[in-house]
């Protein structure tokens, strides 16, 4: 949709209440548009106080404010996320991903309620935001119609970047703090942070460039380690050493622990964008990193090779479903109805020890399910597992060698 096609509607804008979305909203009631402003309540540990972002928004031009509480939705999606072990391309755990589709199933409800169809988001042409917040909103219901302003020619003319948008609020006296001398951007949930663009695009850029905000760097940890329990129940943690909790208690306390230790703070990755071109974070997850390497030493126990083997595809399709823009469609449902075969048999303690950074494995109690035999695995001359037996298997796998030579399937080894 264009500025043209607004005038005279109403639309719900997705806002966090920073320059963007004071810039947006404002623009927009400037033209004659009803901007009903949404705010989802992440647990973001950057937000005071998330009432603040009303004051804000209101007196930007918003006609209504709407702060959701999300804290426990985005706390429940980050333990599935866990139980899936899904981290895109091997270390980003979709924490801002699966935060877009959280908000807009949030929206959603609240549009329906209002008879409002038209969603309106900030996210630029050029990033995953803009597919997740249109691909959900248009499968929870396919009558929403979407308004970003970052696609919109009347909008461009106006602002390039953030520059002219500090020029503007200033010039209408907008309650924003920004200022151009910010090295990168960040967006935050209770599930962590994700820090981008300005200085981090360089990769001269260390990771340290970033001022953490849910931990420390793992050698500012302290010089005493710590040892914590994660208990899961079918492949949810439901408790940590021992003391139950909802999920965003439970992932609050695991983030807590974890990034004092500096566990799961600056990880960094390149990744490939949806749309094509490949781009640099620095992530800070700690919680998540905590219970995602106590989930995986679970599930060591608990599956063989085969159903491990499919329990790490169905975890990278649902990392990239995650991340891009389809957690609600068919693929992903049916990837999770998969995966609560294996998260059934995930019950267990796991005990850890975290120090600077690391996440060392101590000990695992009560695995009902658990494969593991002290009994089989033996090295010694006792146990349940004769060594004399494996003579026969490797006389069945030695068929198959042998053929292989036969059919000249082997090449001859070069020597240098």
């Amino acid at each position: 949709m264009k500025l043209h096609e607004l005038k005279g509607q109403t639309v719900m804008m997705a806002v966090s209440g920073g320059l963007d979305s004071c810039t947006i909203t404002h623009w927009l009631a400037q033209h004659d548009v009803d901007v009903v402003a949404y705010t989802a309540d992440l647990g973001q540990p950057d937000e005071d106080d998330i009432e603040d972002v009303r004051q804000r928004m209101l007196a930007c031009g918003a006609r209504e404010m709407i702060v959701g509480d999300l804290r426990q939705d985005i706390a429940e999606a980050g333990l599935q996320l866990v139980k899936a072990g899904a981290r895109y391309e091997g270390g980003y755990w979709n924490t801002t991903g699966i935060a877009r589709h959280v908000v807009v199933a949030g929206m959603v409800p609240e549009m329906q309620a209002r008879g409002i169809q038209i969603l309106g988001h900030g996210a630029t042409g050029r990033g995953n935001d803009q597919v997740r917040f249109e691909l959900a909103s248009e499968m929870l219901d396919p009558k929403t119609r979407v308004y970003a302003p970052w696609r919109d020619n009347a909008f461009l003319e106006s602002f390039r970047g953030r520059r002219e948008m500090i020029a503007y609020c200033e010039a209408h006296s907008l309650p924003v703090k920004a200022t151009l001398d910010k090295p990168y951007s960040t967006d935050a949930n209770v599930l962590g942070l994700t820090h981008e663009a300005g200085e981090l695009e360089s990769l001269t850029t260390p990771t340290s460039r970033i001022d953490p905000g849910m931990g420390v760097f793992p050698q500012d940890g302290p010089e005493t380690g710590q040892s914590v329990e994660i208990r899961f129940e079918k492949g949810r943690a439901a408790a940590i050493d021992g003391v139950e909790g909802s999920p965003f208690d439970i992932v609050t306390r695991a983030n807590m622990i974890a990034g004092a230790h500096g566990v799961g703070i600056g990880l960094h990755a390149v990744e490939n964008r949806f749309v094509g071109i490949k781009s640099r974070g620095i992530y800070e997850a700690p919680g998540l990193e905590l219970l995602g390497h106590c989930h995986e030493y679970l599930t060591q126990l608990t599956l063989d090779r085969r159903a491990r083997r499919v329990f790490e595809q169905l975890s990278s399709t649902i990392s990239e479903q995650i991340y891009q823009g389809y957690w609600f469609d068919t693929a992903t449902q049916a990837c999770w109805a998969g995966m609560e075969c294996f998260s059934a048999l995930a019950t267990g303690t796991i005990g850890v020890h975290l120090y600077k950074g690391n996440v060392q494995f101590e000990k695992a109690s009560d695995t009902p399910h658990s494969l593991y035999s002290e009994d089989t695995a033996s090295m010694e001359d006792v146990g349940e597992f004769d060594h004399r037996d494996s003579q026969g298997f490797l006389g069945v796998l030695g068929v198959s060698a042998r053929a292989l030579h036969t059919a000249g399937q082997i090449p001859t080894p070069k020597r240098s």
